[in-house]
């Protein structure tokens, strides 16, 4: 009988990995991606799929001048957001070529060179899910990017939590450098890698949530559901992100964000809290009302689209057309 430990060669050989990639009108960032895909030898990548969130910005037509035979392309003739176009593209992985683990990716997000060998080099028997640690091209920790244990899962987390804020709950800049692997609860979909097994635990990303905390529902879920899910530090990804998410601290652009941004992040905290949801939402609503003093001209609008979000977060909904959301905000 064979020891705990499977040789390096037998992972790899066992193994097949698709890539799935979400873009919208990010095509410098897409061809960047797809080149630091396409050039991983196909034993470390079966396939890749890209999934097109109906970009209007010559996307398309790049894509349909590509012959890769690894290369698969899914167009939406409209926008679904990160959400929606994640859940496509998963559902196509699976449908079509049911690997045995897909990596997941925004279209300005790669793995580095040996990222993906690093990956099948590994002991992938003990875990359903990955996650990669995420830097910026500059070579710092991408801090939207960075994993995190659920701070109310036990007393002593959800006191760390109080006194430390979100380094109170978040995987340490020491655990970069480590050369083992993590527990975690919760990643985002920036070189997250899934299994088939923690894809029949978790099921596909819900395309309603659109924009915003998907992947951290998505992952607390396959945790609380029993997913095994670790923070894998030698499995590097790249992250050219222009921004993070400083709306969450100041003004939001545009004003529809406001919406996914905070029932979203409402529905998060309800799985993550259990029964200590109440309490923390009544700490978290004054603040989030603050927030209207960023918004000099469109205050109603901005409380408006708050209050919304209040009631669907509540209410656990998630079917609102995005249509709808944006004539909320204004937007035709």
């Amino acid at each position: 009988m064979q020891s705990g430990n499977v040789p390096d060669s037998q992972h790899r050989a066992a193994t097949r990995l698709v890539a799935v990639v979400v873009t919208y009108n990010r095509l410098a960032q897409l061809k960047a991606t797809l080149a630091r895909l396409l050039e991983t030898a196909p034993k470390d990548l079966q396939a890749v799929i890209v999934f097109d969130n109906a970009s209007n910005d010559g996307t398309a037509e790049w894509l349909g001048s590509l012959s890769d035979p690894r290369l698969t392309i899914e167009r939406s003739e409209t926008n679904l957001g990160g959400a929606g176009g994640f859940a496509g593209g998963m559902a196509l992985a699976r449908d079509r070529f049911d690997p045995d683990w897909m990596v997941v990716m925004d279209d300005d997000a790669r793995p580095e060179p040996g990222a993906l060998a690093a990956f099948h080099a590994r002991d992938l028997s003990q875990w359903d899910a990955l996650a990669a640690a995420v830097y910026f091209p500059d070579g710092r920790i991408c801090e939207m990017n960075r994993p995190s244990r659920n701070p109310f899962s036990n007393g002593r987390a959800f006191w760390r939590t109080l006194l430390q804020g979100r380094d109170g709950f978040h995987i340490t800049p020491e655990a970069y450098n480590s050369d083992h692997a993590l527990k975690i609860d919760v990643t985002s979909f920036v070189g997250f890698f899934i299994s088939r097994k923690g894809l029949a635990l978790a099921g596909l990303p819900d395309p309603g949530l659109f924009l915003y905390g998907d992947d951290g529902l998505y992952t607390l879920e396959l945790s609380n559901k029993g997913g095994r899910v670790a923070f894998a530090p030698d499995v590097r990804f790249e992250h050219a992100c222009q921004t993070f998410a400083n709306s969450q601290r100041g003004r939001f652009h545009p004003l529809w964000k406001v919406y996914y941004y905070h029932r979203n992040l409402l529905l998060l905290y309800r799985m993550a809290a259990g029964w200590m949801f109440l309490p923390v939402l009544l700490v978290i609503v004054p603040k989030w009302l603050l927030k209207a003093r960023f918004h000099q001209g469109e205050r109603l609008v901005f409380l408006s689209l708050i209050g919304r979000a209040l009631r669907d977060g509540l209410l656990r909904r998630t079917d609102i057309a995005h249509q709808t959301v944006l004539a909320w905000a204004g937007k035709r």
